[in-house]
This record gives structure tokens, sequence and C-alpha cells, in this order.
């Protein structure tokens, strides 16, 4: 009876350690993720800003040039074109933005894979 003591306590230090390291795992997979989801969305929004200023002096130029050349025959045809251009690109713009909001995220996903795989691992008998 004085040997299973020392057996149970050591069982149970095993399985303490084995938890804390799969608790450090796990963890040091959610720090990655969210590092790798951090660079992702501050390059995208770097991109996403440099692309709004090109486009948006672009078409700006784009107008005042087309409008200076039709300047003596159809100045406000084509001033009310590029504005209404100008209005539906920005409606096309809100609405894409307001669906990628809704859309579902994919950050954790791997995490939450690992830990359904842990639990599934830890409800199966073990088959030796």
């Amino acid at each position: 009876m004085a040997d299973a003591r020392p057996g149970l306590f050591a069982s149970v230090k095993g399985l303490l350690g084995t938890s804390l390291t799969l608790l450090q795992t796990r963890l040091q997979l959610l720090a990655t993720e969210l590092e790798e989801e951090r660079q992702r969305l501050l390059a995208l929004l770097l991109w996403g800003a440099v692309a709004v200023l090109a486009l948006g002096a672009g078409l700006l130029f784009l107008a005042i040039f087309l409008t200076v050349l039709f300047w003596d025959s159809q100045r406000l045809l084509v001033l009310g074109i590029f504005s209404a251009l100008f209005l539906v690109l920005g409606l096309v713009a809100v609405y894409l933005t307001w669906s990628l909001g809704r859309s579902p995220s994919g950050l954790f996903a791997a995490s939450m894979a690992e830990l359904s795989r842990d639990r599934a691992a830890l409800r199966e008998p073990e088959q030796e």
C-alpha cells in the first residue's frame, strides 16, 4: 500500500506536467495566430490606404482633365457624369465595407481545431 501512493502522486504530477505542456503549446499557437492576424490587418490597412489615395487622386485628375478638355462644349455633362460616378463608387465602397464587416473572421480557427482534437483524444479510451 505504501508503494501505491508514490505511484499515484507521480502519475498526478506527470498528468499535471503534460497538461501544462499542452496548455503552453495551445497558448503559443494562439499567440502566433494573433500575431499573424495583426500583421495581415496592418498590411491590409496600409495597402488599402495607398489604393484609396492613388485611385482617388487619379479619378480626381481624370475628372479635372476631361472637364477642361470639354470646357467649351459639354462641361456640365462631364461634371454631372463624374459626380454620378463618384457617388456610385462611394456607395459601392460603403456596401463592400459593410459586407466585409459582417463576414465571420477565421481568427482562432487553428486553435479551436486543435482543442477539439485534444478533447476528442482525451475522451477516447487508450488503445494499446
